[in-house]
């Protein structure tokens, strides 16, 4: 069966914006305003209920909630594609049967996170998990908070057997393991950077775009790089070069806090988390909004 296709170019891992003073509410102005601005600035496709949206805080009805009023903005403009992951299966099996898909064009799934499965219970996890779904499945490897590694070998056996598994956001930092699954993947399976600062060198290996988190900040700055990285390399390393600090500034106390305070510097969104996330230091928010606008300018030059 040939595979559904996989979204490519930039993707956003959108925030999940809450109310001033009120993190237990989530903001649906600033989301609508949001996704607008994705609308308006050469975005390629929408993540909502990532990890950078704080998907793990929401409960199941403000996810449903969230998603619905993402979909009625997003109007079908963009593909959308909802972060539905768990530790349990069964439980993730049984949520994936029963949701309401209107306006939903993908499912992003991670490894299971602190139960550390196996090879073999990773691919009956996965297996699971694509036949469940009434849409395509985008695998998400992120050991940094999973806490243990889909190698190459196991990705690229989901991907040979599962019809409904589309791609994956590759997000272990190994461009060996990386180039492991370009290798060897079979036709109509897409690689997708999971790391905004590993993107270009993913891209000029072969992968077709990124699911980013700085994309929130400057959409069509990084849409440059991204559309870029296939047909100009110099181009997008050019406009790589210019916005390494800030890659590395959005993540110094941890995401979402420095993607949230970097939309909160452009007035998009509150600077609100939920516990046990904070935002990040006050007195960091003087050097993040110097480092941000040393990249706009930079960017903007080129």
């Amino acid at each position: 069966m040939k595979k559904a296709e996989c979204p490519k170019g930039l993707g956003v891992a959108m925030v999940t914006p809450f109310t001033q003073g009120n993190p237990y509410a989530i903001d649906y102005g600033a989301t609508g305003r949001l996704v607008e601005h994705f609308h308006q600035t050469g975005v390629d496709f929408i993540v909502a209920l990532g990890s950078t949206g704080e998907a793990a805080t929401l409960s199941a009805e403000e996810q449903r909630e969230f998603v619905r009023y993402v979909v009625a903005k997003n109007q079908g403009k963009l593909p959308l594609v909802v972060g539905k992951s768990g530790n349990n299966t069964a439980a993730l099996v049984t949520e994936l049967r029963s949701m309401d898909y209107t306006g939903i064009d993908f499912i992003l799934s991670a490894v299971p996170a602190y139960n550390k499965p196996s090879a073999r219970g990773m691919i009956a996890h996965f297996t699971a998990v694509a036949e469940a779904s009434q849409r395509p499945v985008i695998l998400y490897n992120v050991p940094g908070r999973t806490g243990v590694n889909m190698t190459a070998e196991t990705t690229l056996a989901l991907a040979r057997e599962c019809p409904n598994i589309v791609g994956i956001k590759e997000a272990s930092g190994d461009l060996n393991q990386v180039a492991a699954i370009l290798a060897a993947r079979p036709g109509g399976f897409t690689v997708l950077s999971g790391d905004d600062s590993l993107t270009l060198a993913m891209m000029a290996m072969g992968a077709e775009g990124v699911i980013s988190v700085i994309g929130n900040v400057l959409p069509l700055q990084f849409g440059v790089l991204v559309h870029a990285a296939g047909a100009d390399l110099a181009k997008a390393a050019n406009f790589n070069g210019k916005l390494t600090g800030l890659y590395e500034a959005l993540f110094r106390h941890g995401n979402p806090a420095g993607v949230k305070a970097a939309l909160w510097l452009q007035d998009f969104v509150a600077n609100e988390l939920r516990l046990p996330l904070v935002p990040i230091p006050q007195e960091f928010e003087n050097t993040l909004k110097d480092i941000l606008d040393l990249a706009i300018e930079r960017t903007e030059l080129l």
